[in-house]
């Protein structure tokens, strides 16, 4: 399930709307980071982390689209590297499973609960990056391992069990972490996965 072993194209045949939320990541942590790292603009790359980032201006301002934006935002190569190793990692088989459309939904859903969710929580943290979204996933597939656990093989659901605690467990020792975001994503996938499974599971079954 989670071996990824398809040529590129394939890949992109196979998992198109994994293969476009990658594809905005990395454009957008590349512009920004040749905005600042060569002097080319780095006025621009401030402004556009504050406008499309979740700051307390999408309350104060009414910027709605900021519930939603963040989840395709990074400035640091770790920040990117580690959030798109999980998407090309365990977004294709959630893929596979719901269809391009209810993928689609279910991850800008989370996104967008996550952040609306965190805006009251911490209204006046700045914070970006798609782990709101990528929580999302594990409480996806947490759904599937405590009420459909025949979806998943054994070594599949250890493995994101043994990935998800590490990553809960790592979420508290870096003070830029956002960890209201974390689990408020995961809380939200849990939630919502019933909604986007149930006439899969009822036809599988």
């Amino acid at each position: 399930m989670f071996i990824r072993n398809e040529p590129f194209k394939l890949f992109l045949k196979l998992y198109p709307i994994t293969s476009i939320i990658l594809i905005v990541n990395i454009a957008i942590y590349l512009m920004l980071f040749l905005c600042t790292y060569f002097h080319l603009a780095p006025d621009f790359a401030y402004a556009f982390i504050v406008i499309f980032g979740r700051t307390r201006a999408a309350l104060d301002n009414g910027w709605w689209w900021q519930v939603i934006t963040p989840v395709f935002l990074h400035t640091d190569f770790a920040h990117i590297l580690f959030n798109a190793f999980s998407i090309f990692i365990f977004a294709p088989a959630l893929e596979a499973l719901l269809g391009k459309l209810r993928f689609s939904v279910i991850y800008l859903s989370v996104g967008v609960i996550s952040n609306t969710l965190s805006l009251f929580l911490e209204p006046g943290v700045l914070s970006y990056g798609a782990s709101t979204a990528i929580y999302g996933l594990f409480g996806i597939y947490l759904f599937l391992i405590l009420f459909h656990k025949e979806r998943m093989n054994r070594q599949d659901r250890l493995v994101v069990l043994v990935f998800l605690i590490i990553n809960l467990v790592f979420s508290f020792t870096d003070s830029r972490i956002d960890v209201i975001g974390h689990f408020t994503g995961l809380l939200a996938g849990l939630i919502l996965a019933p909604l986007f499974f149930i006439h899969r599971l009822k036809n599988y079954q």
